[in-house]
């Protein structure tokens, strides 16, 4: 069976033809580079911010902006733009590309380009990096994702924070890449208690018997569409719970799906071998699906 990705979009031949905001210049998508001496390249020394247009919305920004700006807060980053700036900077490159909905922007700033090739901080001297690389993206996934369990863990908050953003990725590919020699297409990662926690990419629901459930959140990325999600089901009566479960609750669920910002809620089909329910898009996914989505065009509402 071919490999399936939770970031998988329609080919869309526009994006040859995309205009990449780099440091205030727009420019075409083979002339947008960055020096080999960034912080990013070299040490994985950056935050990134996912973002989705919908009618000419950028879906849940405040969201995003707080969460940018906390991460460049605990790294020690002047992002060089307030948020007002930065949401100029989205904006130009939204109008630049012609772009209204079904779009998703990756916004990136690293320290920015080093004196010399070493680790310290204060070799950073030239200001931040900030890159928006905006696309036509419509997600097109042929059938529900297959997850396999890895020994890669979300680890402690005192090494590295799961709940940064932040470029510094190693962990999390080589969780995916452990999947991908299983023969699964992502991920399912434990905490350091053994709980199921989160994907290498997304975070993780499983429903019983009518009730939702996802990791307590102390050790995953504090994603914004895993909080909405747990906002429509309160809001609509679906019992919800952030908590500590075991594989043995999980391949006993009756649904499991995925959420980000790329894809919303992503089904799960197969969790190491097992089928769960009936390897399809489940009725509750569907449903908080249909109240996400009308949370989004409420948000996006002039």
């Amino acid at each position: 069976m071919d490999q399936v990705t939770t970031h998988q979009a329609q080919e869309d031949a526009r994006n040859e033809e995309v205009l990449i905001w780099v440091n205030g210049t727009l420019k075409p998508r083979n002339e947008a580079v960055v020096s080999v001496f960034d912080s990013g390249f070299m040490l994985g020394d950056g935050i990134w911010e996912g973002l989705r247009l919908y009618e000419g919305r950028w879906a849940f920004l405040d969201d995003h902006l707080d969460r940018l700006f906390e991460a460049s807060l605990a790294v020690d980053l002047d992002i060089g733009m307030d948020r007002d700036g930065v949401i100029a900077a989205l904006e130009e490159t939204r109008k630049a590309n012609g772009m209204e909905t079904d779009a998703h922007a990756r916004l990136m700033v690293t320290r920015g380009v080093k004196a010399r090739p070493f680790q310290h901080p204060a070799l950073s001297r030239s200001g931040p990096t900030v890159v928006i690389i905006m696309e036509h993206s419509r997600p097109a996934l042929p059938r529900p994702i297959r997850l396999a369990t890895v020994p890669h863990l979300r680890g402690l908050p005192m090494t590295q924070d799961p709940k940064l953003n932040s470029h510094s990725k190693l962990n999390c590919i080589l969780a995916c890449i452990a999947a991908e020699k299983a023969g699964a297409d992502e991920a399912l990662m434990l905490d350091v208690h053994g709980f199921v926690n989160t994907t290498n990419a997304c975070n993780f629901f499983i429903v019983r018997k009518g009730e939702v459930w996802t990791s307590t959140g102390d050790y995953c990325m504090n994603g914004i569409t895993r909080q909405k999600v747990i906002d429509v089901c309160r809001a609509d009566g679906i019992p919800v719970y952030e908590r500590n479960f075991s594989l043995v609750d999980t391949y006993g669920a009756d649904e499991a799906f995925l959420t980000g910002t790329f894809g919303a809620q992503t089904p799960v089909s197969n969790i190491d071998g097992r089928t769960i329910g009936t390897g399809e898009l489940g009725p509750m996914t569907e449903r908080i699906r249909g109240l996400y989505y009308d949370l989004v065009k409420k948000d996006a509402a002039p």
